[in-house]
């Protein structure tokens, strides 16, 4: 039996321990939440901060390996778990060269993977320079923090700069510019690899955003194979410039002549790859926990085409979810017992205890014979699941 430590006990969380019981291992989760997500299927609990240096120094002393299911902890107490003879993966150096966005960016560049052109804003003089640099419409970014659109905004025009920089904080985080991609779509690619060794890479994803959130991934892609090939070839060099060991995730812009730039990195399973769970012979999250054992990794073949699509919270309220029976059933079919003549649908609801605007509450994954008929039971059920 292996112990594991998670950093965080949320939807990612609870998703490796669900794939990694089958191998019989032991989980000490460390969260703020009581009853987050992973708290009903972890063996320990230790309700701490993030921030909690000591609380993290206690959950490596309790495990024989540590990982993280989000990127925004301290570095520094994960250099002490390691100096203390902890194994972290992926590690803080990996860490360290992306939990900055400048810094993952010069990274990128300063190993000849293609990304946007980008400047950092250091007063709000600087910025108004940059943008005028770049031109508009041009995105500004905090450099730390943020997630699903968090940390982000549209500069439009020289007029809209001082509202941009007041809504980030008015540079009381580190900012930076990047200039505006005017992409074709927005896909992405998970690449695994082993302690041993082993690298694998799943098949590129297509994601769809509504209100900057990710709202719904087919796979695959539809881009051309030269596109694919070279999403293929970021991944296996960017898992090797940032030495990570564990899942990677690297969101791509595709641009308007089938080339691809690296928007940003996430050094850990990811929203995009839930699809692997139904629509490859292995996951992402059981990868995940074989690559930090040093185990060899699974197959990443797709098994048919594959939709995800997110359950968004639309109500600030207590979690009460409603309308799975009438999810799980076809158009026009009544019972359940009819109703599993069609099992493609599966509904996976992550077990939060309040439901916001915007929070990801569960989500739906479909396999089937083509995109469309995938995409077509998977908004069915959608549309019957309420909070």
């Amino acid at each position: 039996m292996h112990k594991i430590g998670i950093i965080g006990g949320g939807q990612l969380g609870k998703m490796m321990i669900l794939d990694a019981k089958r191998l019989d291992d032991y989980f000490v989760i460390l969260d703020p939440t009581l009853h987050c997500p992973a708290h009903s299927i972890a063996d320990e609990h230790i309700v701490a901060d993030f921030d909690d240096v000591a609380a993290i120094e206690e959950l490596a002393s309790k495990v024989d390996v540590v990982t993280y299911e989000f990127e925004h902890i301290s570095v520094k107490a994960l250099q002490q778990v390691e100096a203390k003879g902890c194994p972290v993966y992926p590690s803080s150096e990996t860490l360290l060269h992306i939990q900055n966005k400048y810094d993952q960016k010069q990274w990128l560049m300063s190993h000849g993977l293609p990304v946007p052109d980008f400047r950092k804003a250091d007063s709000y003089e600087q910025l108004v320079e940059d943008c005028d640099y770049f031109g508009y419409p041009v995105i500004l970014k905090t450099c730390t923090g943020g997630y699903d659109g968090k940390g982000n905004a549209v500069i439009h025009t020289r007029e809209d700069i001082r509202e941009a920089y007041e809504s980030l904080g008015a540079g009381r985080l580190p900012l930076m510019v990047e200039e505006y991609v005017p992409f074709l779509k927005e896909v992405s690619i998970l690449v695994c690899r082993s302690t041993n060794g082993d690298v694998a890479v799943f098949p590129v994803a297509e994601n769809v955003h509504v209100n900057s959130i990710l709202d719904e991934t087919t796979v695959p892609a539809d881009i051309t194979e030269a596109c694919r090939e070279e999403a293929m070839d970021v991944a296996r060099k960017a898992v090797h410039a940032f030495n990570a060991y564990g899942m990677l995730c690297i969101e791509l812009f595709v641009t308007k002549d089938q080339h691809v730039l690296v928007n940003e990195l996430a050094p850990r399973p990811h929203n995009s790859g839930h699809y692997t769970i139904e629509g490859c012979v292995t996951s992402q999250y059981e990868n995940h926990i074989r690559a930090i054992l040093g185990l060899p990794l699974g197959s990443t073949e797709l098994i048919r085409p594959t939709v995800m699509k997110n359950i968004i919270g639309n109500v600030n309220k207590k979690a009460e979810v409603h309308g799975l029976e009438e999810a799980y059933k076809y158009p026009e079919v009544h019972g359940l017992e009819e109703a599993y003549k069609y099992p493609e649908v599966k509904i996976h609801i992550y077990g939060k205890e309040e439901c916001r605007v915007g929070r990801k509450m569960g989500h739906i994954t479909v396999t089937d014979k083509t995109i469309e008929d995938a995409l077509f039971k998977a908004r069915y059920a959608h549309s019957k699941i309420k909070f």
